[in-house]
């Protein structure tokens, strides 16, 4: 009955891993803004078809991915600075609403850019697979997790060691106290859509060489970012990585045990049994209210 149980395992990590990672996009914007970006998922979908076309023009693979993220950061600066700053002071929902437009528009733009194929971008180190614990291994995997891992080592010491870093963790905890000591809190939220574009393309370019891509997969994906960073805890950086990896794993063993075809039901079913449980998620704070 488990005999597939270490494939299921290491197939679960790998997507929940970039689940993960787009779930610490939609907490870096949260923590600094209070917005839920609904466009998150657009992002990650931007950073596999941009890495896909700047490796078609004969950039080396690495460079393609860098230049992917910094495009797709570039990206999320610029919807701060052009959709979420004009309504400065509007209600949150407001801001809610523009970023599903932004949604569709980069959906749309991405479609005729790209066009309706999909796409694959070349796996970073062969495709021969690792044979460990009686469980097929893509080297693409462990990029996943490599990357997933090192992104979080960054970003624990961006926080922990830099000025903005800890200006952000300011603005997450008492946006007006830290205008009031000098922090400006507008540029802590363009640096969080820069940060949230670039982490969020990261995961759309090491997940393109397994999973594929095309201008639509950002939906998708975005839901079950989000629905990682619910698990974890809204507002819990790491909390949202670990909720992805729990969401990858439910969802993959799901799918091998139970129902393929049901595969994205799982995981929702898991988090809304979850959250009728505890609302505030795995690792957050209950009683905790953002205004």
């Amino acid at each position: 009955m488990f005999s597939g149980a270490p494939q299921y395992l290491v197939s679960g990590l790998t997507q929940g891993a970039a689940y993960g990672l787009i779930g610490l996009g939609f907490t870096m914007i949260f923590n600094t803004t209070g917005i839920i970006n609904f466009a998150q998922g657009e992002f990650v979908m931007l950073g596999g078809m941009l890495a896909v076309w700047f490796a078609g023009t004969g950039m080396p693979l690495v460079a393609a991915v860098l230049c992917a993220c910094l495009a797709t950061a570039v990206v999320g600066a610029l919807m701060e600075r052009l959709t979420i700053r004009p309504l400065a002071g509007a209600p949150a929902i407001n801001a809610v609403i523009i970023t599903i437009g932004v949604s569709i528009l980069l959906r749309g733009g991405a479609m005729l850019a790209f066009g309706k194929d999909t796409v694959v971008l070349p796996a970073f180190s062969g495709v021969k697979p690792i044979m460990a614990l009686g469980a097929a291994i893509q080297p693409q995997s462990l990029w996943v997790l490599a990357v997933t891992l090192a992104l979080l080592a960054a970003l624990k010491l961006f926080f922990s060691a830099t000025i903005q870093g800890k200006a952000m963790l300011a603005c997450a905890c008492q946006k007006k106290a830290a205008s009031l000591v000098g922090i400006s809190v507008a540029r802590m939220a363009l640096l969080s859509f820069g940060i949230s574009g670039l982490i969020g393309a990261a995961a759309g370019a090491i997940l393109a060489p397994i999973t594929m891509t095309a201008y639509d997969v950002g939906m998708m994906l975005g839901l079950k970012g989000f629905a990682a960073c619910i698990l974890g805890g809204l507002g819990n950086p790491f909390g949202a990585a670990a909720g992805g990896l729990i969401l990858g794993v439910l969802e993959a063993f799901g799918a091998g045990y139970v129902a393929s075809g049901y595969k994205d039901a799982f995981a929702f079913i898991v988090l809304l049994l979850l959250l009728f449980v505890k609302p505030s998620g795995l690792f957050g704070k209950a009683g905790v209210e953002r205004v």
